[in-house]
């Protein structure tokens, strides 16, 4: 007897061999030019061009299908500010007495510092929250693998950005608690990843780092 709680598959179409080589092979070429930028134009974009990218990233496995995430987009610059002003206290702290030696000296090649411009100048921060549970009727409703599934979802985010022709920025102040207040989220929310978009400013220079070999990062059996 069929179970009406599944769909057959239709969008899937079995492409051949050699076309499979070709599409991950320049998926492959692409993701490799991505970097992360930290000085970004102030020029804007369509937002639609976002709203495309996150409905990509809600597209994401997750857990029990729970989608356990919220996107806020922010461009208002009266809170960018308060995002700035917020993010680089912690970030003082962080960097005078909350982080180790090794990590400072990890951090070095990167260039980074408590400054953070770049959550003013961009013109747009994605703020992507985890939800631990949801409230239904006054009575919490668990959800499952919520950090796996958010942290997909982001991944995908980030990967849709730079498929459009954007750059992007991963930042995590510690703690995020002030972007609940701020982004006028509730408790059972908690702050995952603040993401900045747009377009590099001109000039823009990105730190002379290597990635991994593939046979440094895999083992085949």
């Amino acid at each position: 007897m069929p179970d009406d709680r599944f769909l057959p598959l239709k969008d899937y179409l079995e492409i051949s061999q050699k076309e499979m080589i070709e599409r991950s092979r320049s998926f492959y070429s692409s993701l490799r030019k991505r970097r992360s930028v930290r000085t970004f134009s102030e020029k804007t974009f369509p937002l639609e061009i976002l709203m495309n990218c996150l409905g990509a990233a809600a597209s994401a496995p997750s857990g029990a299908n729970m989608q356990p995430w919220h996107f806020v987009v922010v461009s208002d610059p009266e809170i960018k500010k308060r995002i700035r002003a917020a993010a680089e206290r912690e970030e003082r702290e962080f960097y005078s007495s909350r982080a180790t030696q090794e990590w400072l000296d990890d951090l070095k090649p990167l260039g980074t510092d408590s400054e953070k411009p770049f959550l003013e100048k961009a013109p747009y921060l994605i703020v992507i929250f985890e939800k631990k549970y949801e409230e239904i009727n006054g009575r919490k409703k668990k959800l499952y693998y919520t950090k796996e599934s958010v942290g997909i979802a982001a991944g995908m985010l980030i990967n849709a950005i730079h498929q459009s022709g954007l750059a992007s920025l991963t930042h995590t102040p510690s703690p995020m608690n002030f972007l609940n207040d701020l982004c006028q989220r509730p408790k059972n929310e908690k702050p995952f990843l603040l993401l900045v978009a747009g377009y590099p400013a001109e000039g823009t220079v990105v730190p002379d780092i290597q990635k991994k070999s593939l046979d440094e990062i895999t083992t085949y059996l």
